[in-house]
């Protein structure tokens, strides 16, 4: 299955509505939204079109392809405007001899095997690294992108991961996953 996974919404309508077009353009069979759906953050500015409601009401018709994930920013007061559950910290994904462990990023799970890979976001910085014992992967942001990187998402489609600029759909970093 193909997969879109993105993160840092930060309640930017503008972006949010270029992800859902993203999605439907790329013909992913689930977006794994990795949180900060819709507040800013105390630290981040204002994203375009903020719009909590607005970014809202866009996930909401989307709510039957998404998984989503509660980030730092997301609350139990987000659950009254959305129509899909947020609450969950962390996803496993086993693929082939592998497992893919989905999260926000700002708490690292302890639980971490050699040959594991952590997908997240938090950071805003799109990323692929190999640390001691588990392969880290950073989707980026889609609307508060940090240290000089594009408005992001990922998208995984057997072994190939494909970061993409959300304005354009353009590829602007790849890797292979040995799974």
């Amino acid at each position: 299955m193909k997969y879109m996974i993105a993160s840092d919404i930060h309640g930017s309508a503008y972006y949010c509505r270029m992800l859902k077009d993203r999605f439907e353009e790329e013909g992913a069979g689930k977006l794994i939204l990795l949180g900060d759906l819709l507040y800013h953050g105390a630290r981040n500015p204002l994203p375009p079109e903020y719009s909590t409601l607005g970014c809202a009401e866009i996930l909401n018709s989307m709510k039957e392809n998404l998984v989503c994930l509660k980030g730092n920013c997301d609350s139990e007061v987000d659950s009254l405007v959305l129509e899909f559950p947020v609450e969950a910290q962390i996803l496993l994904l086993p693929v082939g001899e592998r497992t893919l462990i989905f999260t926000h990023g700002h708490k690292i799970p302890s639980t971490l095997k050699k040959g594991d890979v952590l997908v997240c976001g938090h950071f805003h910085v799109p990323a692929i690294e190999e640390r001691e014992t588990y392969t880290y992967v950073n989707c980026g942001s889609v609307s508060i992108p940090k240290d000089g990187s594009r408005h992001s998402y990922l998208v995984l489609e057997g072994h190939t991961l494909l970061w993409k600029d959300v304005e354009t759909g353009e590829v602007f970093m790849k890797a292979e996953l040995g799974l």
